[in-house]
């Protein structure tokens, strides 16, 4: 997390990406501050209102980051649309594993944008909405239209993703798995580079990755449980096999590695710089002052790695 009152070079010079989930309310001086990271090289990804109001809560004539988005504010916002669907057009990094879909559920507010910069790919698409009742009116009045529904640029080695949509507010209530998979592909193409931690099998986990002088730790919390996003547990879901993909420093060469919780040696395989290790199993959460966790760490010589 970055304090939107610390976005000075000194505070954002060490993040590839800086997401901004509406962050309506931006200053004159905030906005300098995220052009002069992204002429540094830095990438955003921006939704919906963010950088349409001052500090104070006005609301500009346009968006004050609108020179970097590529687009103005024409009006809206629009909504609570009923019935609003986005089309999936081309095969843009964008919509990765949405690839059997033809179009998916849109958000509930939107605005209306003005293209000011070329945007040759256009991998969203508006689906106007229509009446959800009664039956015989639900319907799309116009299947298909060319009004980009995101917008992606490139600014020299920067990377620039803008929803003028409440994507992530309409994924945190709804949790529609599609809204998900844009959010990742959203990040993953602005970010612009190897992740630093990859995680693949079944369930749902919390991630985190650290560094000290001589390791590196990854920590895997099963988060698979009824009542997950609340804070009481009723029964502890363990989950299978976990491939952990991991990017090595660079001139790190790894000695050992354990699973901190089984205080076993898991299965490793080398793979360049990448290190990829297999945890049999995941039982415990976090949300409990008792339960444990399960971390697998990697240690290696002082004298090839330094933090």
């Amino acid at each position: 997390m970055v304090h939107d009152r610390l976005l000075d070079a000194e505070h954002t010079d060490r993040f590839r990406l800086l997401i901004l989930p509406n962050v309506a309310a931006l200053s004159n001086q905030q906005c300098d501050q995220i052009r002069a990271f992204v002429r540094s090289g830095g990438s955003i990804l921006a939704t919906h209102e963010t950088s349409l109001y001052d500090e104070w809560g006005v609301r500009r004539k346009n968006f004050g980051l609108a020179d970097l988005f590529g687009v103005s504010y024409n009006k809206g916002p629009e909504g609570p649309m009923q019935n609003a669907y986005l089309r999936l057009e081309g095969r843009h990094a964008l919509l990765r594993d949405l690839e059997d879909a033809t179009r998916i559920i849109h958000g509930a507010h939107r605005l209306d944008v003005r293209a000011t910069a070329q945007f040759p790919a256009r991998p969203l698409t508006l689906i106007p909405s229509y009446p959800d009742l009664p039956m015989e009116e639900v319907y799309p009045r116009i299947p298909r239209t060319d009004i980009p529904e995101v917008y992606l640029r490139e600014v020299g080695a920067s990377r620039i993703v803008f929803f003028p949509w409440d994507i992530d507010r309409t994924f945190w209530e709804v949790l529609c798995a599609d809204h998900g998979r844009l959010l990742r592909n959203a990040v993953l193409w602005a970010a612009n580079q190897d992740q630093p931690v990859t995680v693949a099998g079944s369930g749902v986990l919390d991630l985190a990755v650290w560094r000290q002088k001589s390791s590196l730790t990854v920590h895997l919390v099963n988060l698979t449980k009824p009542m997950m996003m609340k804070g009481p547990l009723r029964e502890l879901i363990p989950v299978g096999e976990q491939r952990v993909r991991l990017r090595l420093p660079d001139g790190a060469e790894p000695r050992k590695v354990h699973l901190l919780m089984s205080g076993s040696t898991p299965a490793t395989r080398r793979d360049g710089r990448f290190l990829e290790v297999v945890v049999p199993s995941v039982l415990t959460t976090r949300w409990s002052p008792w339960t444990c966790k399960e971390a697998a760490t990697t240690q290696r010589d002082a004298s090839t790695y330094n933090s």
